[in-house]
């Protein structure tokens, strides 16, 4: 049986308007996915339905495919989202709409199920993370295009992949290949280049990466890839730093399988080419996950300005001075950060200055608005010589809270609803065909490499990093490009050397996870990001830059490896 050939046009809410398009034109595919959800989209789409019910999907989806349906339609390839957010029902009606009014007959189904919120009271959102199964039961019978709601990322892949290859909900080693293709295939160009850590190095084009494909092979193999000449590149590096991302253990559960990331093989296997096989799976877990999102509070910021001389001085005035106000308005959590952006004898006055951020946070609005605002401005011609703020204070806004639940699969109703209007249930795995997650053994470790002289240098020259978010934890992929600093690495990159290195991390729990295979180390920072995202705990509240923070960190390196 051919491969086959599924592609990614989307990585995120937001992510290329015109990829879409592109990935139709660009080469033959047989299915192109968009994934539009993460938990911060949730919780956008939740605001979105309060104002409008008939909403909560991703409307830019239907914004693309009104340029791109026909393309799909004369090619054959079928079209797999979970754009439809909260409200997949009523993104595949509109999506029918179109289609009638631009004259192209297709056939439109959904996937629904997910939606938990009524067992959560207090939640703006709450839906379990469903399987592919359901998107596979649309494609068998004859869907065209397939919209979701709350689906795991890689289920857009497995769903075609088992409706294509006609794969039983036992074949383990099958899925969990699709689940890894899946992975790599997800976040869209950073599988092609995008947001790689060496992309310093000469000869490559990452102005405008392509977004990836997978060539998927009837024993769960597959091959990453993009379409031929467009911009970034593919090879081993780019798939492993995708494959460490937002991942924690050996063990990386779905609803359909529990993939096994440290049987995965990486081959470069011509340009632009890395073949992923060797990929075992078990059964899934008896549990899904289910994100929930609700509305935590009301935070407020204010960025001074510290300019020159005496910079510790200026931020202790204005610090004694806001202090003050808060005896009265008493927000529930105050933090103050000092960002030494600042250099000595600068030629430039905003390479002279430093910031000194106040957030605030709070169950009222009325804590966190116009008492801080005002505040702030009444410093103006009161506090420390060239008092200034980077904008204006405004009132309070609301911010989110992510939390995570699990419920048995059997629990949850999930539904393929065809294009015909029927329902057709979609079974859940029985007791049998299931196994309670736990952490793999301690893997074997090479030989440290023998002593010999070192030399004080950046991690970053001699590995990659990758770091993500889930929930309020962060999660830090780093790995090896050769042998033998893989020797290094695994032993020297402890949990308490990363703890070192990252400060903030100093009083969490850290937890190290070995790939060898990938020669990888995935760390796990629990609670490093408050509440998740939405909250904006911290300076980089999805930790996008952690693994490059990290990699910027001097060690005792072997001069060998340099």
């Amino acid at each position: 049986m051919t491969a086959l050939r599924i592609g990614n046009a989307s990585g995120f809410y937001g992510d290329r308007f015109d990829a879409l398009r592109d990935m139709l034109t660009g080469g033959e595919l047989d299915v192109v996915t968009g994934d539009y959800l993460a938990e911060l989209t949730m919780l956008i789409l939740g605001r979105d339905r309060l104002k409008n019910p008939a909403g909560g999907y991703a409307r830019t989806f239907l914004r693309q495919l009104e340029e791109s349906l026909g393309l799909a339609h004369d090619r054959g390839v079928r079209v797999v989202t979970n754009a439809g957010g909260l409200n997949p029902a009523g993104l595949a009606d509109a999506v029918r709409q179109l289609a009638d009014r631009l004259g192209i007959p297709v056939r439109v189904a959904h996937v629904e199920g997910d939606d938990l919120g009524a067992r959560y009271p207090g939640s703006l959102t709450a839906h379990a993370y469903l399987g592919g199964s359901g998107i596979a039961a649309c494609l068998r019978e004859g869907a065209e295009v397939v919209v979701t709601g709350r689906v795991t990322d890689a289920a857009l892949v497995t769903g075609p992949a088992a409706a294509h290859f006609g794969w039983g909900p036992e074949q383990y080693d099958r899925l969990a290949g699709a689940v890894v293709a899946g992975h790599v295939l997800e976040c869209g160009t950073q599988a092609t280049g995008g947001n790689y850590a060496f992309f310093a190095e000469g000869g490559r084009d990452l102005r405008r990466p392509g977004f990836p494909l997978a060539e998927i092979h009837e024993d769960g193999s597959c091959v990453i890839t993009k379409h031929p000449g467009t911009g970034g590149f593919v090879d081993v590096g780019t798939v492993t730093a995708q494959l460490l991302y937002e991942t924690t253990g050996a063990r990386y559960a779905g609803p359909d399988v529990t993939a096994r990331l440290d049987t995965v093989r990486l081959t470069q296997d011509g340009s632009d080419r890395v073949r992923i096989h060797g990929v075992r799976g078990e059964a899934p877990p008896p549990t899904l996950k289910v994100g929930r999102t609700r509305l935590g509070g009301f935070r407020n910021e204010v960025v001074f300005v510290l300019t020159g001389l005496d910079i510790e001085a200026k931020a202790a005035l204005v610090r004694e001075q806001m202090a003050q106000v808060f005896l009265k308005s008493r927000p529930a959590e105050v933090r103050w950060e000092l960002v030494r952006t600042d250099r000595a004898d600068a030629d430039t006055e905003e390479t002279a200055s430093a910031l000194l951020r106040l957030v605030v946070r709070d169950p009222e609005p009325d804590a966190v608005g116009r008492a801080l605002s005002g505040a702030a401005v009444e410093l103006a011609l009161a506090s420390y010589p060239g008092f200034h703020v980077l904008a204006p204070p405004g009132k309070g806004s609301p911010y989110g809270v992510f939390e995570a639940a699990y419920v048995p699969q059997e629990d949850v109703e999930h539904l393929a609803v065809l294009h015909d209007g029927r329902r057709l249930p979609i079974a859940a795995p029985t007791a049998a065909g299931t196994r309670v997650l736990q952490e793999v053994p301690e893997p074997d470790l090479p030989d440290p490499p023998p002593p010999g002289p070192v030399r004080r240098a950046p991690l970053g020259l001699v590995a990659g990093a990758r770091s993500g978010d889930k929930g309020g934890n962060a999660n830090v992929g780093v790995w090896a490009r050769t042998d033998e600093a893989w020797r290094w690495l695994a032993h020297e990159l402890t949990a308490d050397r990363f703890r070192q290195l990252i400060p903030e991390s100093h009083e969490l729990t850290v937890t190290r996870h070995p790939l060898p295979r990938l020669r990888a180390l995935n760390f796990v920072v629990e609670g490093v990001l408050g509440a998740g995202v939405a909250a904006q705990h911290r300076f980089d509240p999805q930790a996008k830059a952690l693994g490059e923070w990290l990699r910027s960190r001097h060690l005792d390196i072997p001069e060998a490896l340099l």
